[in-house]
């Protein structure tokens, strides 16, 4: 095969996206989760990957609010294969007790975004949904675990479904198929470090 992607008799090109073999395609259940830095990271990665087999992706926050982040300004730029849809009213699951926003805007925001998801899933339209800091909308009492269980049972054979964020309910670990932990060894907080544009946000 030479740099181009070009393999000796034949014409296939990296550039172009490959036919799908449906007798090895599968749609899959992913788990990003852990106490460390970069579940998100990690899944705006397969983001990208998906697009660049032209695959039709939503990556779906449900806690991180509407703040300026470098994902924010950048995932529209994969369109038409990525769309970003944010719907949280905090940004981290310790802000979600801010008083500045009303529980019960966090609790009614989480709800429509689930309902989004739900509504995304059996659509027809993604080959992919991620569904990010959904553990944290789990977690903090927003969205009960059955109905994403159920959610995830009842997905489209062939869809990819992404979950991400900390302490990954036990039901879930065990419906997916990859459950990666992101364990935290060193941070820049621990040395005073603030977060960096462009690294935490």
């Amino acid at each position: 095969m030479t740099e181009t992607g070009d393999i000796e008799g034949g014409a296939l090109a990296l550039d172009q996206p490959q036919p799908l073999d449906k007798k090895r395609r599968q749609g899959l259940v992913m788990i990003w989760t852990g106490d460390g830095k970069g579940k998100t990271t990690a899944a705006i990665g397969l983001a990208l990957r998906a697009a660049g087999q032209r695959l039709p992706v939503l990556f779906l926050q449900f806690i991180k609010g509407q703040w300026k982040t470098g994902e924010r300004e950048a995932l529209p730029l994969l369109a038409p294969y990525v769309e970003h849809v944010v719907m949280g009213r905090g940004f981290t699951i310790e802000r979600l007790r801010n008083k500045k926003v009303p529980l019960e805007e966090h609790h009614a925001a989480a709800r429509d975004a689930f309902a989004y998801a739900r509504e995304a899933v059996h659509s027809g339209k993604y080959e992919m949904v991620i569904l990010d800091e959904i553990m944290a909308s789990i977690n903090a009492g927003l969205i009960p675990l059955e109905e994403v269980v159920e959610l995830v049972r009842g997905k489209p054979p062939m869809l990819h479904l992404v979950l991400t964020g900390r302490a990954a309910p036990g039901p879930l670990v065990e419906l997916a198929h990859l459950v990666s932990e992101v364990r935290p060894v060193k941070h820049p907080f621990e040395a005073g470090i603030p977060a960096q544009r462009g690294v935490e946000f």
